[in-house]
């Protein structure tokens, strides 16, 4: 027998995902609860890492955006010599807004089995008007410069890897054509990529253990935890399946709290990133984020800088995202 409570968030559960089924909200697997466990030597050294990537995009660069061109082609080729320095070739994918060159920058780890099959994983490296975008989003690069070079060293994976830094993502080119990433879909549809799925890195820097410290969009909260010290991966309906294999394989492998949700699009805050432009191609995708405005205080502002992140926090979660990654991979090969 259901409380009066438990009913209606059963209906409104009903509400929010349609036909889906709960499947949608209830993933696969235990959030790690608990004191964290003392990272590993490997996870103190990314977590230096993962700083000297931020201060170098939001401190050293700063504001970064087509409004200050200089700045925005700097962290390009910052970005660039990062991957190269890791042994890759980077590819840039150059289109101009205004006159200023814009470029998304693709590094590729070709599959061992399928290497025609793709997983695309994406960060977006401008930043908003008036702000030096630590969080949003130096903490997302950094988390895929640092993928990117693990992987470097791993064993290669069944399926092509393509490492995608965006440019444009955000206001006023956001869910435009101007969008880097809608730029990059729109090309890889036109080609005939095979894409498996498309991992988002959005905000993922900002973690607290005070009570309240997380909100949702209505009335999503009721169905999630209060205290944002969680990592979310986000995605639609259609995404569900990436979704929640996804959030299996990280409560498998990393000790973090972790979070999942497949909700409609229109839902705010669903679709705000680069994996909205994969959606619109047909393909799934989802987002890895600290959940941005519905947690950070400093959220598209001038106070966004690399000392509201922590560290030590975010490398438990990357890496977390590498067998994440790895399973992804070797699930789109079966």
């Amino acid at each position: 027998m259901f409380t009066r409570g438990g009913l209606v968030r059963l209906l409104v559960l009903g509400a929010v995902i349609g036909g889906s089924g709960a499947s949608c909200i209830m993933m696969p697997g235990s959030s790690y609860q608990g004191e964290l466990p003392p990272l590993t030597s490997e996870q103190q050294d990314l977590a230096q890492e993962l700083r000297k990537t931020v201060e170098v995009l939001a401190l050293q660069i700063g504001e970064r955006n087509v409004q200050r061109p200089a700045a925005l082609a700097e962290a390009a080729d910052a970005i660039e010599q990062s991957l190269e320095a890791a042994g890759y070739d980077v590819y840039r994918q150059t289109y101009h807004v205004g006159g200023v060159p814009c470029h998304n920058l693709e590094a590729i780890l070709p599959g061992a089995l399928l290497p025609e099959r793709n997983l695309i994983i994406g960060a977006h490296y401008d930043s908003v008007p008036g702000s030096p975008a630590a969080n949003d989003n130096a903490s997302g690069v950094a988390a895929l410069l640092a993928l990117a070079r693990r992987w470097r060293e791993a064993e290669p994976p069944p399926v092509t890897i393509r490492f995608v830094a965006f440019v444009n993502e955000e206001p006023p080119y956001f869910q435009t054509p101007k969008m880097g990433s809608v730029v990059y879909a729109s090309a890889a549809a036109k080609k005939g990529k095979d894409i498996a799925g498309m991992i988002s890195l959005e905000t993922i820097g900002y973690y607290s253990d005070e009570p309240g410290s997380q909100r949702y969009p209505p009335p999503i909260g009721l169905f999630y935890p209060r205290t944002g010290n969680f990592i979310g991966f986000i995605g639609n309906h259609r995404s569900r399946r990436l979704v929640r294999r996804a959030v299996a394989s990280f409560r498998e492998h990393a000790q973090f709290p972790s979070e999942g949700a497949a909700l409609p699009g229109l839902v705010p805050g669903v679709g705000w990133s680069d994996h909205w432009s994969f959606w619109q191609a047909g393909w799934e995708a989802i987002m890895v984020t600290d959940t941005a405005p519905y947690r950070y205080p400093w959220y598209h502002s001038p106070f966004d800088t690399p000392e509201k992140i922590d560290y030590e926090r975010m490398a438990r979660v990357v890496d977390g995202l590498f067998y994440v990654i790895r399973d992804l991979a070797e699930d789109a090969a079966r």
